[in-house]
């Protein structure tokens, strides 16, 4: 049995040690600062960069220096628990260099699974990828995904992994800005990279088709294709109600939460995105699509609007809706933040992952 008082120690993959844009740095960045607020006494995680800023190239270096510290450590016996955040392509390619390391230092590994492209890129060919993930897989202590659509989806592809795979959503805290709302205009926000799989193209559409309809302007905030979005909306005749910003630090992002009445994201392909999230802690109505495990947090015509991804007549009335009625916008957003508060909170999120972590190192000192 794991002695009293002893520490559980933990090394984090992070694509940039927690400090990035993307939605693992995002999520590490609030795990690692509920961790510092509120002391594990018997946790201790590192959270260390796999890939880096700059050309992919670079990451060949951010690899070695991970598992050189994962050797380091295992000499030291200052290593429990290797923690894998694992998305699609890139990531995956260096998350099998350190599975693998991990195993032969005899070090059990968590698979902590994001992105929302997964299930097409761990195909149903038989190919020597396809086989070394299967196994990466098979070896892990413990599959952690984001929602039933994902732990069924591994299950499928790797039935051998069914006692291993946990459910922990994404999570954040509770908003530090209290709500305003958008005032006489009812705001429209939308947080995420701008382009295709967002569905930004058809959320332009739909906005256009509500030109006519008085009392709301839009918000797109975002990376990726920022200047392309702001000729689009010229051409459909919107710049004087939605607004384009490049993408938005934490502060910035909860200023918008905090003004904004209405998120949506209207995606062909999610995990569990954290805008939707955020969107709930802070009391939004939303309009999403039922793609990844956004189904798992949002319930339709209880905290917000699903429609098909694509649907842009859908999209409109959705929106049109809730602009329309403020009862209803104030019912979805608070029966959101219930949910939130019940289930997405990040503290639960950390203790969720905390007694993870515990429970594998326990184990592998049983055996």
């Amino acid at each position: 049995m794991q002695q009293k008082g002893r520490v559980v120690d933990v090394l984090v993959t992070t694509p940039l040690g927690g400090t990035g844009q993307g939605g693992i740095d995002r999520i590490m960045a609030s795990l690692k600062h509920e961790l510092d607020r509120h002391t594990q006494d018997d946790v201790r995680a590192r959270f260390l960069p796999t890939r880096g800023e700059g050309h992919v190239s670079v990451s060949a270096l951010y690899l070695a220096a991970f598992c050189a510290k994962m050797l380091s450590a295992r000499l030291r016996g200052k290593i429990d628990v290797v923690h894998i955040n694992l998305a699609s392509h890139g990531s995956t390619y260096r998350k099998l260099i350190i599975a693998a390391c991990a195993t032969m230092l005899a070090v059990p590994y968590i698979l902590h699974l994001h992105g929302a492209e997964y299930m097409t890129f761990w195909s149903k060919d038989d190919t020597f990828l396809n086989r070394r993930i299967r196994a990466m897989f098979q070896k892990a202590a413990r599959v952690v995904v984001l929602g039933t659509v994902w732990r069924d989806f591994i299950i499928s592809k790797s039935p051998e992994t069914k006692r291993q795979v946990v459910i922990v959503p994404n999570a954040t805290s509770a908003p530090a800005l209290p709500w305003k709302g958008g005032g006489d205009q009812v705001h429209i926000l939308f947080l995420g990279r701008i382009g295709k799989r967002k569905g930004v193209p058809e959320l332009c559409e739909a906005l256009a088709s509500m030109k006519d309809l008085p009392g709301w302007r839009a918000t797109i905030a975002g990376d990726g294709e920022a200047e392309q979005l702001r000729f689009r909306l010229n051409e459909l005749g919107l710049s004087d109600k939605a607004t384009v910003l490049g993408w938005q630090g934490p502060d910035e992002v909860a200023n918008l939460l905090s003004r904004a009445d209405i998120l949506t994201l209207p995606s062909h392909a999610e995990n569990l995105p954290m805008s939707i999230v955020e969107g709930m802690a802070a009391g939004l109505a939303v309009v999403a699509t039922p793609v990844g495990a956004v189904e798992d947090i949002v319930s339709d015509g209880e905290t917000g609007i699903l429609v098909s991804p694509g649907d842009v007549a859908a999209l409109k009335n959705a929106l049109a809706r809730l602009v329309a009625d403020p009862d209803l916008r104030r019912r979805m957003g608070d029966a959101g933040r219930s949910r939130h508060r019940e289930y997405l909170d990040v503290e639960t999120f950390t203790a969720s992952l905390c007694e993870i972590w515990r429970t594998v190192a326990r184990d592998r000192m049983e055996k």
